[in-house]
């Protein structure tokens, strides 16, 4: 079988464009976590829930690895109201729970920080929400 040399030279070339192409990677921007309620009741054993997208896709993101959350009032001006936070377990893919104590109705803000699996990047959001009686 004879080769064709223009065939050839495009499969080289093609070889050649994929090999020194620079891999694709998300960034940070490119995800988002969105609470999946906006107002929570106050109380001791509240549960507030989030959903980490994939903003290109549009689809949930598992497995994220949560590291850092903060809950606190800054909302309403009262940074220093701090509320601690555990992480619970979750039977929905890409949505993260977490139980604190919102001791007062109003706004509260969720800090929340994860690693992605293959993302160089650390994603953070700031999600404000309502404590409501």
């Amino acid at each position: 079988m004879k080769s064709n040399p223009s065939l050839r030279a495009a499969m080289l070339a093609l070889a050649f464009v994929i090999a020194v192409a620079p891999a694709v990677q998300a960034g940070p921007e490119d995800y988002e976590f969105q609470l999946l309620e906006s107002e929570i009741e106050q109380g001791d054993d509240a549960t507030v829930a989030v959903k980490l997208v994939d903003r290109r896709t549009g689809q949930a993101v598992e497995n994220a690895v949560i590291f850092a959350t903060r809950m606190d009032m800054a909302p309403d001006a009262m940074e220093a109201m701090t509320s601690p936070v555990e992480a619970m377990p979750s039977d929905e893919p890409g949505v993260y729970r977490f139980r604190t104590n919102l001791t007062m109705a109003g706004g509260w803000r969720f800090s929340i920080a994860a690693k992605v699996q293959g993302e160089p990047a650390t994603i953070e959001s700031r999600l404000v929400f309502r404590a409501v009686e």
